[in-house]
């Protein structure tokens, strides 16, 4: 009888080693059925993943990526993770900075806020926040801009930001304005 008690409690550690990640698979699966932290159809970011949920299963998750490929993650590995859902994304924040050259004027520089805020106020779906003289580069007097755009989709947001920036460098060429490459300048003293 010891034998096959012994018998029994190394089978049962085997099985139980044998089904420990399939337990915590479905686990996992019950923790996204429960918590819904995304649902079949979200475009997600997670580690360095990104890709739409095509289906959620008792073991895996089932994601089409950007370039076209199925990625198929354990649950596990999903709910250990910190996870962006696109989903409920309804405003875009949106931040860049860009450089005028040295030999802009100061009355040209209080003229390129209000000018941006103009072109950006001018695209439907987008809301102006702010546009400053944000500080002195090495080779360029700097601009930070923030507007949001009032769509989830990714692009949407693209095509409002290349139609800022083709609007920012139309007023840039109209004035007269140069955007400086980042050179250095050598004086030798004799």
């Amino acid at each position: 009888v010891t034998s096959l008690l012994a018998g029994v409690g190394v089978s049962g550690i085997i099985v139980a080693f044998a089904l420990q990640n399939v337990l915590s698979d479905l686990f996992s699966s019950l923790s996204i059925h429960f918590d819904k932290p995304f649902k079949v159809g979200d475009f997600i970011a997670f580690g360095d993943y990104l890709g739409t949920v095509e289906k959620i299963g008792v073991k895996s998750v089932r994601i089409r990526s950007l370039s076209g490929e199925e990625l198929i993650i354990p649950n596990q590995d999903i709910t250990n993770e910190r996870i962006k859902n696109y989903r409920s994304l309804h405003r875009r924040r949106v931040q860049f900075s860009f450089g005028v050259a040295y030999s802009t004027s100061n009355n040209q520089l209080k003229k390129i806020p209000p000018a941006i805020a103009k072109i950006i106020d001018d695209i439907e779906l987008t809301d102006f926040s702010r546009a400053h003289f944000a500080s002195l580069d090495s080779h360029a007097y700097t601009f930070e801009v923030v507007y949001f755009v009032n769509s989830s989709d990714y692009r949407t947001h693209m095509d409002i930001k290349q139609q800022i920036l083709l609007g920012i460098k139309s007023y840039l060429e109209k004035e007269k304005i140069n955007i400086p490459f980042p050179t250095q300048t050598i004086k030798l003293e004799k």
